[in-house]
């Protein structure tokens, strides 16, 4: 089957969970025989005036790194714009794709930000277009769209949703969050995250040694909890003294999140370890206590199958689809979102009883082998595609805006 996936992220852009996900779909459909091209972006600040797009087969999948159109244009100050600008050079990518003679029986779209490319290409070329939404905006602010760029950004999302032949999301919590916001007509199918173990050395047989120590990896966003980790933190340090906590990511709350850490009494307990290499990773993997994922919103959580692969033990909320990845007391133990108190309970349960928390550990990266093995998700993948039809478009109507916040928020 010939598919051209469309995404804002795919290595070396990789910004978060999306662009590893993406990457290892592709890849794996290829492996299974499909002719696979994906188009991306080029870094940010390489525009076509000095790094022209790249057309290269690599592992297995043909990969258009697009070039940014030559735009006075900042990502964080003209988001919309930028988008926009983006999108644009993706159309031209992928006509130029159908001029060279190959022609794709299917259009998946991942994510609003590349709505306009992905809608305009299957229109253009008559496939199916099957979209994943894998976050909503309405859901990463708690049901609140106060601003005009929120509710922009949720507009987008919702003419994707409407817009697409079918839909796909990580979690069925996800899948409820995107039929409960955009009503769509469209079949909504869920299909897990995965990982590839052949990529993740055994976890190391050592004792740990030294104070305790925990870890939290993601973006430094409100929405990722790392508040409630440094709150539970101090809490911990009162039974267990010298437990650290290693802060693995970056994002725009760092310097809000050190003025917690002093809030609390903790700053010089907290390492904040920025971005971590593949080595790096694997080496704060190997010396945590536990993996600490706090999450007030969770789409899936892939860091909790990158955790479990590695061995490490989980301390997880129940937000989204972290409830699904983490099945509380068989593969880690979970707590209710922005509960410190029951954050703290977990962590103390760990750190009471290592023996407890290597056998979680042990099942669940033996899960991971069966409930979210990559071969399988990209055949459930192709089920979708090779289902989905063109529907009659009918007129769509203005954007629902939901109201503040949602319901059981």
């Amino acid at each position: 089957m010939r598919i051209l996936l469309v995404s804002w992220e795919y290595p070396p852009v990789v910004v978060g969970g999306l662009g590893r996900h993406v990457h290892s779909l592709a890849c794996h459909l290829a492996a299974a025989g499909h002719d696979v091209a994906v188009l991306a972006r080029r870094p940010t600040g390489t525009d076509a005036g000095t790094h022209p797009t790249t057309d290269a087969v690599v592992e297995g999948v043909r990969v258009v790194a697009v070039a940014e159109d030559p735009l006075d244009l900042v990502f964080t100050e003209d988001l919309m714009a930028w988008t926009l600008g983006l999108n644009h050079a993706l159309v031209r990518a992928g006509l130029a794709l159908q001029r060279s003679g190959w022609q794709p029986e299917v259009v998946h779209g991942h994510d609003w930000l590349v709505a306009h490319a992905a809608v305009a290409l299957a229109e253009h070329l008559q496939v199916p277009l099957v979209a994943t939404l894998h976050a909503t905006e309405a859901g990463r602010h708690s049901g609140w769209l106060p601003d005009r760029m929120n509710r922009q950004v949720h507009s987008a999302e919702w003419w994707l949703a409407n817009s697409a032949d079918s839909l796909v999301t990580c979690s069925a919590a996800m899948r409820a969050e995107v039929t409960e916001l955009f009503r769509p007509e469209a079949p909504v199918t869920v299909l897990h995250n995965g990982i590839d173990l052949d990529h993740w050395p055994s976890p190391p047989q050592v004792a740990r040694t030294g104070p305790p120590q925990l870890l939290f990896l993601g973006r430094l966003e409100w929405e990722k909890g790392v508040q409630d980790a440094i709150a539970a933190l101090a809490r911990v340090r009162r039974t267990h003294p010298g437990t650290r906590l290693v802060v693995a990511g970056e994002g725009s709350q760092l310097e809000w999140l050190r003025a917690e850490a002093r809030r609390h009494r903790v700053l010089r307990a907290v390492t904040f370890a920025g971005h971590l290499s593949t080595t790096q990773l694997l080496q704060r993997l190997a010396r945590a206590d536990a993996v600490v994922l706090p999450s007030r919103y969770e789409p899936f959580g892939i860091v909790a199958l990158e955790a479990a692969a590695a061995g490490a033990p989980l301390v997880a909320s129940s937000a989204g689809g972290l409830g699904e990845a983490v099945q509380h007391g068989v593969t880690g133990l979970s707590f209710t979102p922005g509960d410190v108190a029951g954050l703290t309970t977990a962590v103390r349960s760990v750190l009471d009883d290592p023996g407890a928390a290597r056998e979680r550990a042990q099942r669940a990266r033996a899960r991971l082998d069966t409930d979210f093995c990559w071969t399988s998700i990209a055949a459930a993948t192709v089920d979708v595609y090779r289902a989905a039809h063109r529907r009659p478009r009918a007129p769509l109507a203005r954007p629902v805006i939901p109201p503040n916040p949602l319901p059981g928020r």
